[in-house]
């Protein structure tokens, strides 16, 4: 007989007696303010997924020996709900973050569950804290699901236990600027049969003190090269891509390819889809090398370079520091203080435009 599913229609809602104030949109800073309530799914191999709770946010209760606190049995995703003009509330493509959250955690060996169900627990969360979504255009409210292993068991096998808990965040603009790139060859944050395409908390937390190290060098974030022929790969925990002439001369936007090694982002998919319907220029993945981005550089080819993601949608970069030497990166030519290139800013537009309802788009999932 089969184990219980997710089944949202078993969904328990508890709310708070402690409502939290409204955020005023000038103060929120990403992933520092958090909404009322949390949802939480309790899952045993014995008895399958219990019924979904809505309760208020709080701390979590985990045993010390727990799979996540042992050996980091946790993945997660990051989406957003947007508020449209006329007061609808958007999700943007969840079916690709739900996707991806089942591919991870089969990765480390969590329990499967249903996508749908599990997406419609979290709509409804939506709905109960939906005050706190943003109603101006460039803010909105982060979702963040986890899924972790949870059984109290030292011995390396898989966790027996989990829970799926997904919590609210109102955001702002998370990179209002340019950014600036360290370029670093010495460490990795993926490589070949790792797991650098599954969204694991392991491949976050190896990557923080390299970060830190670049920022108190005066740079925002790495761009991670791999390899002997430094392979340009990620920016941060964004996905990297270039707007250029190539070699051949053709215009060209360019993005590592899904290798095994780069995270399938939800924003990358979805930007290169734009500028194929588009059809204006040539949009490939495949493989690029730093040496190609310098010459590209030094040949005047180099357009436009930027990273994207949920968290940040998308932001340009102006200088890359690479072996010694800062090279700098064209934004806007036509004005010195633009803060997006021009294809940056028509991306970022179009896509905003689609998760705000401006631009109807299948894209655009109301809860």
């Amino acid at each position: 007989m089969s184990q219980p599913n997710i089944d949202a229609s078993k969904l328990k809602v508890t709310l708070t007696e402690s409502p939290k104030p409204d955020y005023d949109n000038k103060t929120l800073s990403f992933g520092k303010n958090f909404t009322d309530h949390m949802l939480c799914i309790k899952y045993t191999e014995e008895n399958g997924w219990e019924a979904p709770e809505i309760k208020p946010y709080g701390p979590l209760a985990i045993d010390p020996a727990a799979f996540v606190l042992n050996y980091s049995v946790e993945t997660f995703e990051g989406m957003k709900a947007y508020r449209a003009a006329d007061g609808t509330i958007n999700l943007f493509r969840p079916s690709m973050n739900m996707q991806r959250l089942s591919t991870s955690s089969q990765r480390i060996k969590l329990p499967e569950f249903d996508q749908e169900q599990f997406l419609q627990c979290i709509k409804e969360l939506v709905k109960v804290d939906q005050r706190f979504v943003p109603d101006q255009y460039g803010y909105s409210l982060y979702i963040r699901p986890n899924f972790i292993g949870t059984e109290p068991n030292l011995n390396l096998m898989y966790s027996k236990e989990a829970l799926l808990y997904v919590y609210l965040s109102p955001v702002g603009p998370y990179f209002p600027r340019t950014v600036k790139l360290y370029a670093n060859s010495e460490q990795a944050r993926a490589w070949p049969g790792g797991v650098g395409n599954f969204k694991l908390g392991g491949n976050y937390a190896p990557a923080l003190k390299p970060a830190m190290d670049v920022v108190a060098k005066g740079y925002d974030q790495i761009l991670w090269l791999l390899g002997e022929d430094h392979y340009v790969t990620e920016v941060g925990t964004m996905n990297f891509l270039i707007f250029w002439v190539n070699e051949d001369g053709e215009k060209e936007l360019v993005t590592a390819p899904l290798d095994g090694i780069i995270l399938p982002g939800v924003t990358r998919d979805s930007l290169l889809a734009l500028a194929r319907q588009w059809g204006e220029f040539k949009v490939s993945e495949r493989r690029v090398t730093m040496p190609e981005v310098l010459r590209a550089v030094a040949e005047g080819r180099m357009l436009e370079a930027f990273g994207a993601g949920t968290a940040c949608v998308v932001c340009s970069v102006s200088e890359i520091f690479y072996e010694g030497k800062s090279y700098a990166i064209p934004v806007d030519p036509s004005n010195p203080d633009a803060v997006f290139g021009p294809l940056t800013n028509r991306l970022r537009t179009e896509l905003l435009d689609i998760q705000y309802g401006k631009t109807p788009s299948p894209w655009a999932v109301p809860v």
